[in-house]
């Protein structure tokens, strides 16, 4: 009996390691543009205001076996920003805020991923914004549901950095910090 023990025990192991949740490797190599989301808030005169971006596109490549290989790129058309009101989306495209016309997309592109434990992430990359870039550290929650990827995250870039409403719009009017946050969806592979 002691010789058909081990080889019934490393059997049983193998069975239950193969049956385990996320035992097995999954892939996220689409983006679901029409179900994910990039929307912002900020502060104006002192009221909390809220705003989206309705055209953007995104690429990944991530594998939850190996997220240090991953690599995630987001395009926005800044033309297509929501901000609450048609003067103020007018506004925004203009020379002093997004510079449409000069600079149509703002772009993201990772760096690096560092897997922080139980579904998050820090992705490490550059914001490319008004013809400047500036490195940024995002963190981001896997979510997987039902054969779906959900990365949510959000970060706090700051206007100025991007020189972003510059002249009568520098001072508090409007708040040099600008909340993003992202819901990105992807099928599983």
């Amino acid at each position: 009996m002691p010789p058909r023990f081990p080889r019934f025990a490393a059997l049983l192991a193998i069975l239950l390691v193969g049956t385990l949740p996320c035992a097995h490797a999954v892939e996220y190599t689409q983006v679901n543009t029409t179900a994910s989301k990039i929307s912002f808030t900020y502060n104006q005169f002192g009221s909390r205001a809220y705003g989206t971006f309705g055209k953007f596109d995104a690429t990944l490549d991530f594998d939850t076996t190996n997220p240090t290989a991953a690599h995630a790129k987001l395009t926005i058309d800044l033309a297509s920003i929501d901000a609450g009101a048609s003067d103020a989306n007018s506004e925004l495209q203009k020379p002093a805020w997004f510079n449409t016309a000069k600079y149509p997309v703002a772009t993201f592109e990772s760096t690096g991923v560092e897997a922080l434990g139980d579904h998050r992430y820090l992705i490490t990359g550059n914001l490319t914004l008004r013809g400047l870039t500036r490195e940024l550290q995002v963190k981001v929650l896997l979510k997987p549901e039902k054969a779906i990827g959900i990365f949510d995250g959000d970060i706090v870039v700051k206007r100025s950095d991007f020189k972003i409403g510059e002249g009568e719009w520098g001072d508090t009017v409007v708040s040099d910090d600008i909340n993003i946050r992202f819901r990105i969806v992807a099928p599983e592979r």
